[in-house]
């Protein structure tokens, strides 16, 4: 294991914890669309960043 982005866990962790960080500014200094827009944003960062994290260790690899 060259990189710690091998690992799913930190490529997870690293998507969970900048959405909970959007997660927080949104419920706590947001409201109404701007709000629901941050939302959106944190769900695609816990779905999108593993995701192209492990193509970039693909890359690397190849």
């Amino acid at each position: 294991m060259d990189s710690p982005f091998e690992n799913p866990a930190v490529r997870y962790g690293m998507g969970l914890s900048s959405a909970a960080v959007l997660v927080f500014v949104a419920l706590s200094f947001l409201d109404g669309i701007t709000r629901w827009f941050v939302l959106g944003m944190a769900v695609l960062e816990v779905v999108l960043v593993p995701q192209l994290l492990k193509r970039a260790m693909a890359q690397n690899n190849a």
